[in-house]
């Protein structure tokens, strides 16, 4: 799409717009400044805009400097058609460069290769590595999504070495779902990389994965004076009062300045025209339609085809279009309906396309869908949906082809276009029973996709077709589970509780995957009335060995203190019984975490994250419990991990009560190292995503982040503040798992601030509530609880009990602080000797884990009772980032870059970037002195650095 034709065309240069370009200059100087020639780092801005705004010009200013200095462009255009085509768009900004692809690492290379379609082209080039099992992957087999986006990352890297790399989509809205997530990887992973990527999208249209995070440059309606100074540039200036009324229609839209004023200038009288005001995209669809009947039939025909083609990447469809260079595009190129260049011919703008398709007859678009199925024989997909646009009735076949479609999508992680197919599969269907079944089975893929409004509408569509409880129940459940991952819980368990209830009616297996879907709207928002109806419903289910890890997920989410003693013996043969299920091994973690089996939630949590090849497009807000867990143990480095990548994957989705999970989490961490402001930030942006009382449990772990942020800037009247509020005025726990582990330290903070009795009361009060089932944990955190509230006469046998046996070791930091509460107790008491062994086995708990606050009070207590500590901070190693511990960590264990890069999907180059700026902060020059520093060879350094990284 161009502003207006060009009376001096052959004047423009590679520096200049151009004339027709009228009132974007701070656009054209931002488009300069990411495309300029010695750039040396990654950039990502979003064009977005009105239709007809200017984004494709500003898109084809940045490609046309790019290439006039050498450098390589990539480039994509969104199409309506190929949207329910998986991976389209990718294959669309890829085909200049597959033959690139041999360069890639095998896994990466054949990843990429099956989610494009071309697997069965593996063999082609000779390489011994193709005799590996991986690039002979089954085409049954799902590529990893994060293979496929890492594979994108190392090639785009590739390809930016020799110079910077350009990388344009327009139309974004309409680019394949499958397609965007790849781009969002690339945009979150490719810092330090010379790629900049430039994302054109509609203003109204929701870009998944580019929605926020970004930097935005928003195309707005020219100012009068530039609107009036584009229609000056026009061939035939309007003036009087057409000129007032296209100035008034076109409310600032270039495109339709342009071609307003082409469609007046072709008018009789001036000032002649439609009356009345239509939408500006209504008006313009209707300005290019009318420009198609003054054209020839052969390249109105030529135009339907193209219109109706799924894009230039699909060679098999060009075949059926005439050449470029043939004279039947010349009328429609003069008309400003296409452009030719090199490649092709292509519409100016996609308001051309949805002109010329919808301007024609119906019958007339069925033979060109028609034409090109007979041209995409060897494209099953892209041949199936055009026979479906050209169905008028119910075909069986045709439907048939489009399951076959959406099987293939799925495969691949196309879960969108997999729905879309098996919608449009159930339309075509004859039999009414067969489309209800379709139907559900889109919006069983559709849940995947995160897109509640379409998986409501599937399903309401089921219930039209079908009363079989079987179907009916199955699109419910769908709904529900993805309604367990938005903010409206009470809403959610009551869509689930319908479910149970009706597959309780009918004895219904499905009654144990709704009370588990049930049991995670329990947990999130701790409802007490919840867990009396899940109770209720989960005696109706017989036990069973296939049942068996599903049942403890019920109980033990629901009600971890009530489940906890029948439940923990159980766990290790249920764990060994899951074996190499990824998700019974994920889900048994859970519950391991949930009744404080620490080191076991922590193992198995390890061996299922093992065998995941990829995460999965839909994290729960409880996938956290492994970043808790991790906490608990020790492993902060591990813990912040986990809460980066889930926080990212969320992000992206839309999930926001995954991202809030996961920012407490990482809140957690960031106030127990010392940084404060950081961590009240994660929490309170954590806070803002919910709704408290939709979802307690992040509210309470999101206070306990920002009370424990506060203890580490010595302000315990916040503290005590932010602990008391995880228990309401009554002092009942504002969340049944949560509130709980807070019991120390709140006692901690009231103790200083003069709310001793309180604090007493709550804490009685909250341990009767647990006793039947208090773990051992909490248990121990009850104890240090009430040695710090009890007078001194008392406060000893309770601080021996909060260190009795090996089994507080389990929970590092919290037997730190124990000892370093009984230490400071000893010390006041005058024991000073006893002081001192307790006051430094906390001081060395502390500096292992990098909790600054904690180690500077251990070190002043430990002056306090005669012993000046050293002086070391905490080791280099606990100051890196949790990626860059990782790099430093496989580095160590003699990784190259590149295969640092496959497993932690980042590209060879930012694996370089990070060990460059690493090695000076560690004290080291060469790579091989990290093996070293791993064994603690090095002067000033030790192994204990190293145990949360290596553990």
């Amino acid at each position: 799409m161009k502003n207006g034709e060009r009376a001096r065309a052959g004047h423009d240069s590679p520096a200049d717009p151009g004339p027709a370009v009228v009132g974007r200059e701070a656009e054209i100087a931002e488009i300069r400044s990411r495309v300029a020639a010695d750039r040396s780092h990654s950039s990502v801005l979003v064009v977005e805009g009105d239709p007809g705004a200017g984004k494709s010009v500003l898109l084809d200013l940045a490609v046309r400097l790019t290439r006039d200095t050498g450098q390589r462009v990539l480039r994509a255009v969104g199409s309506e058609s190929e949207t329910p085509l998986a991976l389209a768009g990718l294959h669309q900004l890829l085909r200049p460069v597959l033959r690139s692809l041999d360069g890639l690492p095998a896994r990466q290379r054949s990843a990429l290769r099956t989610a494009l379609g071309l697997a069965e082209d593996a063999g082609d080039a000779g390489d011994a590595e193709h005799t590996d099992h991986a690039d002979h992957a089954d085409h049954a087999s799902t590529p990893d999504a994060l293979l496929v986006g890492l594979a994108v990352l190392t090639l785009l890297a590739d390809l930016s070495e020799p110079a910077p790399l350009l990388v344009v989509v327009d139309d974004a809205q309409w680019i394949d779902r499958a397609s965007l997530d790849v781009l969002s990887f690339l945009a979150r992973r490719m810092a330090g990389e010379p790629v900049t990527l430039l994302m054109g999208v509609r203003a109204a249209a929701v870009l998944p994965g580019f929605d926020k995070g970004y930097e935005r440059l928003e195309i707005g309606p020219l100012s009068g004076d530039a609107a009036n100074r584009l229609l000056d540039e026009q061939p035939k200036r309007p003036t009087g009062r057409t000129r007032a009324r296209i100035l008034r229609e076109a409310a600032g839209n270039p495109l339709a300045l342009v071609e307003l004023a082409r469609a007046a200038a072709d008018r009789e009288p001036e000032g002649s025209g439609v009356e009345g005001p239509l939408p500006v995209t209504d008006r313009l669809e209707g300005i290019f339609a009318r420009h198609l009947r003054h054209l020839p039939e052969a390249t109105r025909r030529a135009l339907l085809l193209l219109a109706a083609a799924d894009a230039a990447d699909a060679p098999a469809a060009a075949r059926g279009l005439p050449e470029a260079a043939d004279t039947v595009w010349a009328p429609a190129e003069r008309a400003g309906l296409v452009r030719r260049d090199g490649i092709g011919v292509s519409f100016r703008h996609p308001l051309v396309r949805s002109a010329v398709y919808h301007a024609a007859p119906f019958e007339q678009r069925r033979r060109a869908h028609l034409a090109l199925a007979r041209q995409l024989g060897e494209e099953p997909d892209r041949r199936a949906w055009h026979l479906a646009a050209a169905a008028v009735r119910p075909d069986e076949q045709v439907s048939a082809a489009l399951r076959e479609t959406a099987g293939r999508a799925r495969r691949r992680g196309g879960h969108a276009a997999a729905a879309a197919a098996l919608e449009r599969a159930a339309e075509l269907s004859p039999h009414r029973a067969d489309q209800a079944r379709l139907l559900a089975d889109a919006a069983d893929a559709a849940v995947f996709t995160g897109q509640l409004g379409w998986v409501e509408h599937l399903a309401a569509r089921v219930r039209e077709r079908s009363d079989d409880p079987a179907l009916t129940g199955r699109v419910a459940l769908a709904t529900g589970r993805l309604m367990t991952m938005g903010p409206h819980h009470t809403a959610a368990f009551g869509l689930l509780s319908r479910v149970a209830d009706e597959a309780a009616a009918t004895r219904s297996p499905r009654l144990l995957d709704a009370l588990a879907a049930a049991a995670v709207v329990r947990y999130y928002s701790g409802e007490e009335s919840q867990r009396q109806r899940i109770e209720t419903l989960l005696a109706d289910v017989p036990d069973s060995a296939a049942g068996g890890a599903l049942r403890a997920w019920v109980l033990a989410v629901s009600d971890p203190a009530g489940a906890g003693a029948s439940l923990a013996p159980a766990l290790p043969r249920l764990i060994a019984a899951a074996k190499d299920e990824a998700g019974s091994l994920t889900a048994l973690a859970v519950v391991a975490w949930l009744l404080d089996r620490t080191p076991l939630a922590a193992r198995t949590f390890d061996e299922a994250f093992g065998r995941w090849q990829a995460h999965g497009p839909l994290p729960a807000g409880l996938a956290c419990a492994a970043g808790w867990a991790y906490l608990e143990q020790g492993r902060w480095a591990d813990a912040r991990s986990v809460a980066a990548e889930i926080a990212e994957v969320a992000s992206a989705a839309g999930l926001d009560h995954a991202e809030a999970c996961a920012r407490t989490l990482d809140a957690t961490v960031l106030a127990l190292l010392g940084e404060p402001a950081e961590a009240r930030d994660s929490a309170e942006r954590a806070l803002a995503l919910v709704d408290p009382l939709e979802s307690r449990s992040v509210a309470v772990f999101a206070r306990r982040a920002l009370g424990l942020a506060a203890v580490a800037e010595g302000d315990y009247d916040s503290a005590y503040a932010q602990f008391r509020a995880a228990f309401t005025e009554d002092g009942d726990p504002v969340h049944y798992h949560v509130s709980p582990t807070v019991l120390a330290e709140l006692a901690a903070a009231a103790v200083r601030r003069g709310h001793r009795e309180t604090a007493a009361r709550l804490l009685e009060r909250s341990a009767r509530h647990l006793a039947p089932g208090m773990s051992a944990r909490l248990s121990l955190l009850v104890e240090r609880g009430r040695a710090l509230l009890a007078e001194p006469e008392y406060a000893e046998r309770h601080f021996r009990a909060a260190l009795a046996g090996e089994a507080g070791e389990q929970w590092p930091f919290e037997r730190a602080q124990t000892r370093l509460d009984y230490g400071e107790w000893l010390r006041r008491q005058r024991r000073v000797a006893e002081a001192r062994p307790l006051l430094t086995g906390a001081l060395d708990t502390f500096r292992r884990l990098g909790a600054r606050p904690w180690i500077d009070r251990a070190k002043a207590e430990l002056r306090a009772a005669g012993i000046e500590a050293d002086t070391a901070a905490p080791g280099a190693l606990t100051e890196l980032s949790p990626q860059q511990q990782q790099i430093v960590r496989l580095a160590a264990h003699g990784l190259t870059n590149r295969e640092i890069g496959e497993k932690l999907f980042l590209s060879p180059r930012t694996v370089g970037s990070h060990l460059y700026r690493v090695f000076p902060k560690l004290g080291i020059t060469a790579r091989t002195q990290l093996r070293d520093l791993l064994t603690g060879a090095l002067p000033g350094t030790g192994s204990a650095q190293w145990r949360q990284l290596t553990d």
